[in-house]
């Protein structure tokens, strides 16, 4: 139970993001380990027999193994409270995790590299691009209605560990992010905040030196 928490992560993942944002602003060691899906590895029999989805993020974390961004957030909320990641309020809680669901499920699945590598090649970026800007406008709207310097009010949550490594993905890709302004104050502020910077995927053990900023 006190071993230090394992987290199976690749810089450029959105998903794998959000944990490593949720880790940081939780206070919680972890160690990484980089799988690098662009080169195949966690297609590796070594990777999937731990982790049949062969995906990122995968967690090892007191005895138990999760895969899920959003199962890992819900374990770290429930199993370590301090800082949370949910408000109080139930009614705000659920506005959380529409936005949680906007994300997750409706952008992110839907150009992930899984998706892409379906495509031809110079198609990829177009695609991204129509699916990330049609769910920010969503994701926008939302926010109208629950925004405050974070998307759900004053506080981070985990609707915040999951837009803002989607953004990482809007900037990739070239997604024109004027229509977008609340969405944008949402972004800055995080940026203010070391959990955010330190999650960066520019600032990870994997990202190439090349990419670095």
């Amino acid at each position: 139970m006190d071993a230090i928490p394992v987290l199976y992560t690749y810089f450029r993942s959105s998903s794998a993001a959000r944990v490593r944002i949720a880790l940081h602003y939780k206070g919680i060691s972890y160690e990484s380990r980089p799988v690098n899906l662009s080169a195949g590895e966690h297609l590796g029999e070594d990777y999937t027999r731990q982790n049949p989805e062969a995906q990122v993020p995968f967690m090892l974390i007191d005895g138990n193994a999760i895969g899920q961004s959003i199962a890992i957030l819900e374990y770290l909320e429930e199993t370590r409270p301090e800082r949370p990641l949910l408000p109080r309020d139930p009614a705000q809680r659920a506005q959380v995790r529409a936005i949680v669901g906007a994300i997750c499920c409706d952008i992110q699945p839907l150009q992930n590299l899984r998706v892409l590598k379906t495509l031809p090649e110079d198609q990829r970026a177009e695609h991204a691009r129509k699916v990330i800007a049609h769910g920010l406008e969503i994701v926008e709207k939302m926010l109208e209605k629950t925004a405050g310097e974070f998307c759900v009010g004053n506080n981070v949550t985990l609707a915040d560990c999951c837009l803002i490594p989607q953004l990482g993905n809007a900037h990739r890709f070239g997604v024109d992010m004027s229509p977008f302004p609340r969405v944008c104050a949402v972004e800055a502020n995080a940026g203010a905040l070391d959990a955010f910077r330190q999650s960066h995927w520019t600032q990870q053990a994997d990202c190439p030196p090349e990419l670095r900023k």
